[in-house]
């Protein structure tokens, strides 16, 4: 045997400067594909939050509070892929964000209303 053989490190020794890393015995494939579904889920609708919470503190408040409810569920709805739940949702808390506001305008007509019959029985 020639002294180069006994110099040289056996092959465990040596330091290994190119680790591979593991690999298992059979690897699938993974085949991704896009969610469809969620990428064709239209954009989020308003949730009229702050127009709730307006017409709970201008005008009147138990429609106000019920249209902040309905406002309050469009996200949450809506995060959980629920669209057409957050859609009604957000319809809904319009609607009575609208009824808290048309509510305020006829009380003060009709509270004018009365002002004037109250000013005019006074005068007669």
């Amino acid at each position: 045997m020639n002294q180069d053989q006994y110099q040289q490190q056996p092959p465990y020794q040596q330091p290994n400067t190119q680790q591979q890393p593991y690999q298992q015995p059979f690897q699938q494939q993974a085949y991704y594909q896009p969610n469809y579904a969620q990428s064709q889920i239209p954009p989020k609708p308003d949730s009229y939050l702050v127009w709730a919470i307006l017409t709970t503190l201008f005008c009147c408040l138990p429609f106000g509070v019920v249209s902040i409810v309905y406002a309050s569920k469009v996200d949450s709805l809506y995060s959980s892929q629920d669209y057409f739940g957050a859609k009604a949702a957000s319809d809904n808390a319009k609607k009575w964000a609208w009824w808290s506001a048309i509510s305020c305008v006829a009380i003060v007509i009709i509270a004018m209303i009365f002002a004037v019959i109250a000013g005019l029985a006074e005068n007669m």
